[in-house]
C-alpha cells in the first residue's frame, strides 16, 4: 500500500434546475473555487468515488442513482505544486465527471481541512471563478445542455 495519490478522480458538479452552482473554496489556496473533486481510493467505482466526495466536502449524502454519469473523461497535467501527492513518474490525472442536480440551493457543512467557504452563483459567474479549466468546462457544459 502506497500513500501516493491515484491519477484518477471525480468532479462533481452540484447544481439546481436553474443551474444554480455550488462552488467550494479551497482551505489551503484561498481564492481558488471549485465544485466537487477527490481521488479514487482503493477499489472504489468512479460513482462510489463521487458519492463519498460529496459527503466529505459538503455534508450531503447521494446515492450513485442521484448522479447524472458524463460521457468521457478528462485527461490533464497534474499542477506542479500538487504533484508531490502522487508517485515520482505520474505527471497527468484522469477525470470523470458527474452532475447532482438539487432541488433547490441548500446550505451545506464543509469539512474545514479541505474547503474554507461555499457559495452558490449562477453558471455563468460559477464558470468564470473557477480555477480549473475542466470544472470551468463542465459548468458550460451543463449551462449548455440543461438551460
Amino acid at each position: 500500500m502506497t500513500d501516493y495519490k491515484r491519477p484518477e478522480s471525480v468532479l462533481v458538479v452540484i447544481h439546481t434546475p436553474d443551474l444554480q452552482i455550488l462552488l467550494l473554496e479551497r482551505a489551503k489556496h484561498p481564492g481558488y473555487w471549485q465544485s466537487v473533486t477527490g481521488s479514487r481510493e482503493q477499489d472504489e467505482s468512479f460513482s462510489d468515488t463521487a458519492c463519498r466526495e460529496v459527503a466529505e466536502e459538503t455534508g450531503l449524502t447521494v446515492e450513485t442513482a442521484q448522479l447524472r454519469v458524463w460521457p468521457g473523461e478528462n485527461i490533464y497535467e497534474i499542477m506542479p505544486e500538487w504533484r508531490h501527492r502522487y508517485a515520482p513518474d505520474v505527471t497527468h490525472n484522469r477525470e470523470r465527471v458527474f452532475s447532482l442536480c438539487l432541488p433547490s440551493a441548500c446550505d451545506v457543512m464543509l469539512s474545514p481541512s479541505e474547503h474554507r467557504a461555499w457559495r452558490w452563483l449562477p453558471a455563468q459567474e460559477a464558470a468564470e471563478a473557477c480555477f480549473s479549466a475542466s470544472n470551468q468546462d463542465a459548468i458550460l457544459a451543463l449551462k449548455k445542455h440543461f438551460s
